[in-house]
């Protein structure tokens, strides 16, 4: 492994965080979950490309039905 490639340690305290915080999951339910498993829980609070900002026209859309008062 070259240095540029080093490893990234894995997310625990936010894995954790979501996993006994957001989903509520008991610990003894947390810590028998797959690594796939807490993946598609997660994927089904951040769904693939959720976090792109909307197009110009659905803006604009979005701010005409929904006008600032």
């Amino acid at each position: 492994m070259t240095p540029s490639a080093a490893a990234t340690p894995f997310p625990w305290r936010e894995v954790m965080a979501f996993g006994l915080g957001r989903l509520a999951w008991p610990p003894g339910v947390f810590w028998a979950a797959t690594p796939r498993e807490i993946a598609a829980a997660l994927q089904a609070f951040h769904p693939a490309g959720s976090d792109r900002a909307p197009a110009r026209d659905a803006l604009r859309a979005l701010m005409a039905a929904h006008p600032d008062a």
